[in-house]
């Protein structure tokens, strides 16, 4: 059977239907699948269930008018399926942690706004090259040791920052073949839910994991990861397609989770498994800071 295609025509079918009254049924019978078969892999290829992907989208569209037309919020609503101003409030409110008037008068536009619709290519994207289903692990305390650049989410710029990096070998306390890479997104919790494009400028960490800051060469800065709970994505294939998994764990993952993101850095970890920028069968691991539990226990 070619799930693949079948979800691009339920996709597809349910981008025509958005504003009308979809039931998941309905869509399970367009692609000739029962709704449990149907349902089961949907959530086991896109990481969230068929209705869950419907309201979100309805959600994300609404985000948009909300910002880009002086359409009424009550009009918004009733457009999106919602059966009042009171409903589309709350499920918006849940979302976004803003009401839609303040998201409006704040001019919030954030990555979980950003929804996207799955075209064949994003959906190609998450079949073949992030782990929709993550782990959660607990990390003690780390050091690196490293450069800090501005840069850009472009693969160029980046690739530039490692290769800066890199050049810089011979000052390392250690090899770099023999220690885990780091590559550490700073930010605070209150931007980074802000949409992140190629465009975007930020400061990037780049090192090596260490014991110790001891004999360190001025040429690096020091930098520690704080330990704590994390949740764990696994980005397969070039590092072109990076931005599209971001896109995926901001605007998917963080709206079906129930785990809440804290204000520590997101980082991505670069071991024997990454292979090269351009290599297809490379591989990172991008960590997501969450909220610890009152019983933690290191791992």
């Amino acid at each position: 059977m070619n799930y693949q295609k079948a979800l691009e025509d339920a996709i597809i079918y349910i981008e025509n239907h958005l504003e009308e009254d979809i039931r998941v049924e309905e869509v399970a019978h367009f692609v000739g699948y029962s709704y449990f078969h149907f349902n089961r892999q949907f959530q086991a290829l896109i990481g969230e269930s068929v209705g869950n992907y419907i309201k979100k989208r309805r959600l994300a569209n609404a985000a948009h008018q909300l910002l880009y037309t002086h359409h009424k919020i009550i009009d918004i609503a009733i457009k999106n399926n919602f059966e009042s101003a009171e409903s589309f409030s709350r499920a918006f409110k849940l979302i976004y942690k803003v009401s839609p008037q303040k998201y409006r008068e704040n001019r919030i536009q954030t990555l979980t706004s950003n929804k996207e619709n799955l075209n064949s290519d994003l959906l190609e994207h998450l079949v073949h090259h992030v782990t929709v289903h993550p782990q959660i692990v607990i990390l003690p305390e780390i050091k690196v040791v490293g450069i800090r650049r501005q840069t850009q989410l472009r693969t160029k710029e980046i690739k530039k920052l490692w290769e800066e990096f890199y050049s810089l070998e011979e000052k390392a306390p250690y090899s770099y073949q023999e220690h885990r890479k780091f590559g550490i997104y700073e930010s605070s919790l209150s931007d980074v839910h802000f949409i992140v494009g190629e465009e975007t400028i930020f400061n990037e960490v780049v090192g090596i994991e260490v014991d110790s800051f001891e004999n360190m060469s001025s040429y690096f800065i020091k930098k520690v990861i704080p330990g704590g709970r994390y949740v764990v994505f696994t980005h397969h294939g070039c590092f072109k397609t990076l931005p599209q998994t971001i896109n995926y764990i901001w605007g998917t993952w963080l709206l079906s989770t129930k785990e809440e993101i804290d204000s520590r850095e997101t980082f991505e970890v670069l071991d024997e498994r990454f292979l090269g920028y351009d290599h297809p069968d490379s591989e990172l691991d991008l960590y997501i800071p969450i909220e610890n539990k009152k019983k933690n226990f290191y791992l």
